[in-house]
């Protein structure tokens, strides 16, 4: 067996059941236990039940049947997860879209994901004017409680409370979710999750404390896979979730308080304003039993401090909603191991390949590559970019390809290096952009960093970094540059350093290089 690999095994060995049906015997069993809280509304079992045959009658008057899909593109609401719960207890797939997302790549998405029905609210109806969208599907409206023109409001569309939907055996291998990719690698991609990935997921939770005490504050958005990781865990096996809308530090840790979380997931951005928080201290966090980190690279200095100042445990994942091999990191029990993102998780398996596919021996540098029993279907309707995603090894097991550059530690923590698109080749050498920012973090004024490769006549490319500076730092970006530099190796060395206000960052706190890129203008030749 590879050095760097786990075997692969089955999904779990409890029995399937659909989310629909697990939401129904919740209703059943703790019919007033709180379900879903939201603005100072909660929701019962009972009433999240309710609801949820609401939206699955609706759909199927409206002749949506199963194995069909909708789209859903709004902020984060009750509605929002009732209408997510109703297509799926009615066998149809739901395709969560990014509001954020430009108006000609949401209507792109719409075409690709066949969607019979899209639910919106008033910013994406707005945003999507103009856009040609498809003209056969239905449009309602989550936030509307009145008809217009054009989209019919959430009120009036649903089935009238009390109406039970006509039953679906819905089977394991169907596609539960089509979740599109950011985009910040290309055209967003959709990439197909089905019902037997979600149950496995949820049932891999009960061992980080899920369960109907668990208490879950959500404050990412629901069109991502790093929150439905939370979110549907949680209500499968009878917990509460706190749905944030919008996320805001000080109120975030009110909620925390006020409902005694227990459980939450968040991005590295949302820790480290958190942990910046002038406030963070004097709220009661003691509730906490784990919380989680995924999505976007975690500065080591952050996970010590979340671990020094923040009850209950850290677990960060390194995984692709694609699938394949998950890494997982107990920051609690691995202080001496922050700067990884932890081992390959039991069930999981993951290799090293080079450039050409071919696999690389323990101890090398290469592109990451795993296999496990949750991986996506493929990418919906893209034959081509399913291929292009995957690798087989001799033996012709499917692997997915992640895209990332890493090497193993002697104790088997893998240490990112960084995405195979933004490692730059200067003079021939690879120069990972994650080693120089890390380097750049150290230094006191510095508050984030992102390095890219520019185009450069003597070295090919060259890096050059965009950073944000810590409260009342006044510092030059030629100073940094002297700084760093003097800690770098030669073909390291950065060409600028430039002052930004802000990163540019998706929804889900991932830096989005390309826009850096792109933005970039040189003070001179490089």
């Amino acid at each position: 067996m590879n050095a760097n690999s786990h075997p692969a095994t089955g999904p779990n060995s409890t029995p399937f059941a659909s989310i629909g049906d697990q939401i129904r015997q919740w209703a059943v069993e703790q019919g007033d236990h709180p379900a879903l809280i939201c603005e100072d509304t909660t929701y019962s079992y009972a009433d999240l039940d309710a609801m949820t045959d609401q939206c699955a009658c609706a759909l199927q008057r409206d002749g949506i049947a199963p194995e069909d899909v909708i789209a859903i593109c709004a902020n984060a609401s009750p509605w929002y997860a009732a209408v997510f719960l109703g297509a799926l207890r009615a066998g149809v797939a739901v395709a969560p879209l990014a509001p954020s997302s430009h108006p000609d790549s949401l209507a792109a998405m719409i075409a690709n994901s066949g969607a019979r029905v899209l639910f919106l609210d008033a910013s994406v109806r707005e945003a999507l004017q103009g856009a040609a969208t498809p003209p056969d599907v239905r449009s309602v409206r989550l936030d509307a409680q009145h008809d217009a023109a054009d989209v019919t409001a959430i009120d009036a569309w649903l089935a009238p409370r009390g109406r039970v939907p006509r039953h679906v055996d819905i089977q394991s291998e169907w596609a539960f979710n089509i979740i599109y990719s950011s985009g910040t690698t290309g055209s967003p991609k959709g990439i197909v999750q089905s019902h037997a990935m979600r149950f496995a997921y949820a049932a891999r939770t009960v061992e980080r404390g899920y369960g109907p005490q668990a208490v879950t504050l959500i404050s990412t958005p629901l069109y991502s896979n790093t929150t439905l990781v939370s979110f549907f865990p949680t209500l499968q096996l009878g917990g509460t979730v706190v749905l944030m809308p919008k996320f805001e530090t000080k109120r975030y840790l009110e909620l925390a308080q006020q409902h005694r979380a227990t459980h939450t997931m968040l991005v590295p951005v949302q820790y480290q304003r958190l942990m910046a928080e002038p406030d963070f201290d004097r709220y009661d966090l003691s509730s906490f039993v784990s919380k989680s980190c995924t999505s976007a690279p975690f500065a080591a200095r952050v996970k010590a401090d979340v671990v020094r100042r923040w009850p209950g445990s850290l677990t960060e994942f390194y995984g692709m909603t694609e699938g394949g091999a998950s890494c997982e990191l107990s920051a609690n029990d691995h202080p001496d191991k922050l700067h990884t993102v932890g081992r390959v998780m039991p069930g999981h398996e993951m290799r090293l390949i080079d450039a050409a596919g071919n696999e690389l021996p323990p101890g090398s540098i290469g592109e990451i590559v795993g296999r496990s029993p949750t991986m996506m279907t493929g990418y919906y309707r893209q034959p081509d970019k399913t291929a292009q995603a995957e690798w087989h090894d001799r033996g012709g097991q499917r692997f997915i390809r992640t895209g990332d550059i890493g090497r193993f530690d002697e104790d088997g923590f893998l240490v990112l290096m960084d995405r195979k698109k933004d490692m730059i080749i200067s003079g021939g050498f690879n120069v990972y952009p994650s080693d120089l920012e890390q380097v750049l973090l150290q230094h006191p004024d510095i508050a984030e960093a992102a390095v890219v490769g520019i185009a450069s006549e003597r070295w090919g490319e060259t890096p050059v970094a965009f950073v944000t500076l810590r409260d009342g730092a006044a510092v030059e970006g030629a100073t940094l540059a002297s700084w760093a530099n003097a800690r770098l190796g030669k073909m390291q060395r950065l060409a600028e350093v430039v002052i930004a206000d802000a990163l540019p960052r998706s929804a889900i706190g991932k830096i989005l290089k390309r826009e850096l890129r792109e933005s970039f203008k040189p003070s001179r030749a490089y």
